[in-house]
């Protein structure tokens, strides 16, 4: 996505004032290995300085807003966009699970966050959900939906917004896929990690993402750290978080990675690689 040429005239600066305010983020990885932990402390940092923050969970094991800290009487109100079947109807000329029919490639997408996003300090969350009758490739309305409401986020939004997605790309499209700032794989220290974070990487690459970073999960040490970049030795590592006993806890007691110092620091840490592009 191109600078406006107000802001490219302004030298060095003007990278850092376009990632601050309007950084498009997706974050990926095999199950389990802490991205929407990464996800939601994100978020909450980028609230934190004032900015206008989308958190988007497009991952069906839908975990965000319980990690962003939600809480728990609200948690059963948030609805899936991909199960509003009315919305979908309206937009697309077709009801959800009508595969192959005839319906609009373009729906208006862009009152959804305004209308259907759930605002939790200063961040306004979307949950996608996912088709319930078919594999997230298909060609059905509400697929088409969702990866048209992507695209517009990605593309056209001017907030920061962080995507929380499963461990792949399948819905996500080329023209979505070029215009994210920043393609995160988090994994951590075991082999069936780094093989998911390879073939999403090169997934990602073939779609046209320029910059795909790695952030290490889960590290104890020096020794996790070398194992992760020997298996991963092309890999623009971002930056890593310390295996914690305190997240653990704070997911026990149902409390927010974000109320865990020692996680935030590290990714704040993160965050200010990436912004400064040294990762």
């Amino acid at each position: 996505m191109p600078l406006p040429q107000s802001v490219r005239l302004r030298g060095g600066g003007a990278r850092r004032f376009w990632y601050t305010t309007h950084m498009k983020i997706a974050i990926t990885g095999k199950g389990g290995v802490g991205k929407t932990t990464l996800s939601a402390i994100l978020s909450h940092l980028y609230a934190a300085e004032g900015k206008r923050v989308i958190s988007v969970d497009a991952d069906p094991d839908a975990n965000l807003a319980a990690a962003l800290g939600v809480p728990a009487d609200a948690l059963s109100k948030i609805r899936p966009i991909a199960e509003m079947a009315d919305l979908i109807e309206e937009r697309m000329g077709a009801r959800p699970g009508e595969s192959g029919g005839v319906f609009k490639l373009n729906p208006k997408v862009d009152d959804i966050p305004e209308e259907f996003g759930y605002r939790f300090d200063h961040i306004v969350l979307l949950v996608t959900g996912k088709s319930k009758g078919a594999a997230s490739g298909c060609y059905c309305p509400e697929n088409v939906f969702l990866r048209r409401m992507l695209k517009h986020l990605v593309v056209n939004r001017d907030e920061i917004v962080i995507v929380d997605m499963e461990a792949g790309i399948e819905h996500l499209t080329r023209g979505t896929t070029e215009a994210v700032d920043a393609f995160i794989v988090v994994v951590e220290p075991g082999q069936r990690s780094i093989q998911t974070a390879q073939t999403v990487k090169e997934l990602a690459q073939g779609l046209g993402v320029k910059k795909v970073y790695v952030v290490a999960n889960k590290v104890r040490g020096q020794e996790d750290l070398d194992f992760v970049r020997k298996h991963l030795p092309d890999a623009r590592l971002l930056g890593s978080i310390h295996f914690s006993h305190d997240i653990m806890q704070s997911d026990l007691d149902g409390l927010p990675p974000f109320t865990v110092g020692s996680a935030v620091a590290d990714v704040r840490k993160i965050k200010e690689a990436l912004e400064s592009g040294s990762g």
